[in-house]
């Protein structure tokens, strides 16, 4: 961009403004940030969830594994279409236990109605898993009809039948 300034302030000595310092900055690779992202959203599932016996990074092949230690204004090879189908399977098991373990937590605080979850976590008012995962599963390429068809029969499994209708 092109910035117009007066002339009186070009004469002005001082510390470099803060436009002219956000102008210098690298750009940043947006599908790195968004490859950074999906790792901190896994992380944050696993953590809340309390799933157990899962490794987060083998959700990822050896180049997308490379890409989470460079900076991120550098370009770097990200994971391609073509995946190896250990790690699509890995992937797809992950995301239904995210399905089933908000399923779970949905019909558990449902039951325990006197201190709601939303009491000792109120920035997460209304957070739907189920929805989050199959967002994932755009990133991770694994089909979200298949994340959305396992959300259903959780929900049927629990007994909790109108919503599975929806």
């Amino acid at each position: 961009p092109v910035l117009d300034t007066e002339d009186a302030w070009l004469s002005v000595e001082g510390p470099v403004s803060i436009v002219e310092l956000a102008l210098e900055q690298k750009h940043i690779h947006y599908p790195l940030v968004e490859h950074q992202f999906v790792l901190c959203t896994v992380l944050y599932a696993i953590m809340r969830l309390s799933l157990k016996g899962v490794k987060p990074l083998s959700l990822f092949d050896s180049k997308g594994k490379n890409a989470f230690f460079k900076d991120l204004t550098s370009i770097q090879l990200l994971p391609s279409g073509d995946m190896d189908p250990n790690v699509l399977s890995i992937r797809q098991q992950f995301l239904l236990k995210v399905v089933s373990a908000g399923v779970q937590t949905l019909c558990s605080s449902q039951k325990d109605k006197e201190v709601s979850e939303e009491e000792y976590f109120p920035f997460e008012k209304g957070k739907n898993w189920p929805t989050l995962a199959a967002d994932l599963a755009q990133y991770l390429q694994i089909s979200e009809d298949l994340v959305r068809r396992h959300y259903v029969c959780e929900l049927y499994s629990y007994g909790m039948d109108h919503l599975g209708e929806e």
